[in-house]
């Protein structure tokens, strides 16, 4: 069974990968092709964190300053993390997630690929402090791992997007294991934390690519989303072009030669400028799956 079209056209598909893999919650197209259906927000609890978080910080005069240097109206801060995540996770299980479950108007921004290195785009986020999700490719990174190690220590978390962003439902069963669980161990060895998350290139997943990546150990889900990050707008899913609660936003590592000459920092400007405009903020992913 194939995954890649819009939601109609699949549900029955998804709908059989989801008693082989447990929950499969609401997926997306954007990045290319995606999946989805829908699943009990229920949860396991959410393990101890580190004192240090993106929502321990007060909001003041410093922080409106630098939302103000930056351009971009002044978020609320994320609301605490739940007690208890509302996306179930656990052994025999690879919940396929697009949106998370919950009435807060938080939104949850992931980063793809790693191509686009810009130094301004490492100091636009310690100046703003906005919780993000990197999915990176090896083929794609290698060049500089040492780049998103400073992105990193803000508390952003480093994840899974295969080895070659290979299409990962053309290969084998074999294949597919070999482009997550290599990546998974290659960015465990070059950032000293082991990938939780995974993310499909292109949206793109079968049966094998769920069992392929629990047959890797330490990945608890597959992540799709909702909105799509283009140069100079937000793309929706939704015809009423809203953002909902929980809703999860692509964009991807991209500078002026895939932006028609603009910036990383303009386009998440202006990605944070949506967000904004429709009365919500950022949360961490982590802290909710």
């Amino acid at each position: 069974m194939r995954v890649r079209s819009g939601p109609g056209k699949w549900a029955r598909a998804v709908l059989a990968a989801s008693a082989a893999a447990g929950l499969v919650m609401a997926a997306a197209t954007g990045c290319s092709g995606s999946s989805a259906a829908a699943g009990p927000p229920t949860g396991s609890p959410a393990p101890v964190r580190p004192a240090a978080t993106h929502a321990a910080k007060a909001p003041g005069a410093d922080r409106a300053a630098a939302f103000h240097k930056w351009g971009v109206p002044l978020l609320p801060l994320p609301p605490h993390p739940p007690a208890v995540k509302p996306v179930r996770t656990g052994p025999g299980l690879m919940p396929v997630v697009s949106r998370i479950p919950t009435t807060q108007k938080i939104v949850f921004v992931t980063f793809d690929d790693g191509a686009e290195k810009d130094p301004r785009f490492v100091a636009m986020m310690r100046d703003l402090d906005i919780p993000f999700t990197m999915f990176l490719t090896d083929d794609i990174i290698k060049s500089d791992y040492g780049y998103f190690k400073p992105l990193q220590a803000l508390g952003n978390s480093i994840q899974d997007h295969t080895l070659t962003h290979a299409d990962l439902p053309t290969d084998s069963a074999a294949g597919q294991r070999a482009e997550i669980c290599t990546q998974q161990a290659k960015l465990t060895h070059e950032y000293g934390v082991r990938p939780g998350l995974f993310r499909p290139p292109y949206g793109d997943w079968n049966a094998a690519t769920l069992a392929a990546a629990k047959s890797c150990g330490g990945l608890r889900a597959a992540i799709l989303w909702r909105e799509t990050m283009q140069i100079k707008r937000v793309t929706f899913q939704d015809p009423t072009k809203k953002f909902h609660p929980g809703d999860i936003v692509l964009a991807h590592f991209r500078g002026p030669s895939q932006l028609k000459g603009e910036s990383m920092t303009k386009m998440v400007g202006i990605m944070l400028k949506s967000i904004a405009a429709q009365g919500f903020t950022v949360a961490r992913l982590d802290d909710y799956v």
